[in-house]
């Protein structure tokens, strides 16, 4: 078929497609006419994203803030905030929201609810993808009261929102006042058991107390060292004293007897002695008083000398003795003070695990009085990241029905429709429109149309 063809066809059936236009074009006016007229009120809120709680000062990662302006259009939307709307404005007590529910009764139902479930079909939330705005809107018959609810629901979504906050953070400061208790008992406890086990020991400050007694250890090892040496000095005199006497050796040689002023003194009178009994001896017979008590003197003195060896030999003997008591005294005080501080270390570790204890304890009851605090603050907080912008005003103008819109669709629906029906009626009763439609059909070429005005041409047969 071409598009001459296509004309022809409805021009021939004109009044076809003129009379379907006007069916469709006139109810479309009767419907809109009698359509109830809907009003659209809107209420624009502002919801800050900035990611900061300002109690807790912590940041929302910013990834999570991509989902919560569609969160909270679903709070916005959802039975819970409509409810809160018809308690608001006790819709449940309306007669237009109780002639509808009359025409659908469902005694299952509380009221309430059911009216909350006639709010929702008419409300509409549309979040905006570039900024913070979330608008509200609600549809219905009376302006005045489309504004109403359209604000209802805006203050609904922010007490929610507050509820939403509050609640969670009520559970959580009551779970944390059972665990206070429960946190300050075991802080009580390893006090207790440090400050018992402090005072069954004597301790007060166990690290000054570790050092002297370090300090005290380290003397007396010292002391023993230097003990030990004496004693293996005098020892070793001792033995070549021994080895003297056995060879036959003179004392004279050792140098305490060297040392010993009071011998060196007895042996320089001595000298004298011998030097004045030698002169005598050569003047004055053996029977001489003078010769006798020059001898006597000289015997005296080499017998105090000898006595003065002695009593240095014996002072080396008594003194090997002495420094191995020393000896043996300093290494049991060593021994012992050695036993105190591994003792004291023990129980510096003992209280140092317990004094660990305690600073545990202490640090997780001020972190969950820290959190507790900070959880009943966000129980009690009665504020939100939400504002309200442009709060919804009673609108001059319906919304619905779009008259003129609808008239258009009707008129390009109506005629698709026209043009169909045409061409069905064409197909049932096929007519010869022009020259080219009978050379489609008998296959014979026109040479000539005459009277093409006659009616009698226009049909086939």
């Amino acid at each position: 078929m071409t598009i001459r063809q296509f004309l022809n066809i409805l021009w021939s059936r004109r009044w076809i497609l003129l009379s379907v236009l006007t069916i469709t074009s006139s109810l479309t006016l009767l419907v809109n006419v009698r359509m109830a007229k809907q009003y659209v009120a809107t209420t624009a809120l502002v919801v800050d994203q900035r990611g900061i709680d300002q109690i807790t000062g912590l940041t929302v990662p910013v990834q999570l803030l991509a989902g919560y302006m569609a969160t909270q259009s679903e709070v916005i939307a959802s039975p819970n905030v409509a409810r809160k709307v018809v308690e608001k404005l006790k819709l449940d007590e309306s007669p237009v929201f109780l002639d509808k529910l009359a025409k659908n009764p469902n005694n299952l139902v509380n009221p309430k609810d059911q009216v909350a479930g006639l709010l929702l079909p008419n409300l509409d939330v549309k979040p905006s993808r570039e900024s913070s705005l979330i608008q509200i809107s609600f549809t219905f018959t009376d302006p005045q009261i489309a504004a109403q609810i359209a604000n209802a629901f805006a203050d609904a979504y922010v007490q929610t929102s507050i509820e939403l906050r509050a609640q969670p953070a009520k559970a959580n400061a009551d779970w944390f006042d059972s665990q206070l208790g429960m946190l300050r008992e075991r802080l009580a406890a390893a006090q207790s058991v440090l400050s018992n086990y402090q005072q069954q020991h004597g301790i007060v400050v166990s690290d000054d107390r570790i050092d002297i007694e370090n300090t005290r250890l380290a003397e007396l090892s010292r002391q023993l060292v230097e003990s030990q040496a004496k004693t293996n000095e005098l020892l070793s005199r001792k033995e070549l004293l021994n080895n003297m006497g056995k060879n036959g050796g003179s004392s004279d040689s050792l140098q305490e007897v060297l040392n010993s002023a009071l011998i060196q003194s007895l042996k320089s009178d001595a000298a004298r002695a011998e030097a004045n009994f030698a002169e005598l001896s050569k003047r004055l017979d053996t029977n001489h008083p003078q010769y006798q008590q020059a001898e006597a003197e000289v015997n005296s003195l080499h017998q105090q000398i000898q006595s003065e060896v002695k009593r240095v030999l014996n002072s080396i003997n008594s003194g090997t003795s002495s420094s191995k008591q020393r000896d043996a005294l300093l290494a049991s005080s060593l021994a012992a003070q050695k036993a105190k501080v591994l003792e004291l270390k023990q129980q510096h570790d003992e209280i140092s695990v317990l004094s660990h204890e305690v600073e545990n304890a202490q640090k997780a009851y001020d972190s969950a009085m820290q959190r507790s605090v900070q959880t009943h603050m966000e129980s009690e907080v009665n504020q939100t990241n939400i504002s309200i912008l442009n709060p919804a005003l009673p609108p001059q103008n319906a919304s619905k029905p779009k008259v003129l819109l609808n008239l258009v669709i009707s008129l390009f629906l109506g005629g698709l429709l026209g043009v169909m029906i045409s061409l069905v009626t064409e197909l049932l009763d096929r007519r010869v429109r022009s020259a080219q439609d009978m050379t489609d059909l008998v296959g014979i070429p026109v040479f000539a149309v005459v009277g093409q005005k006659n009616p009698n041409l226009s049909r086939l047969f």
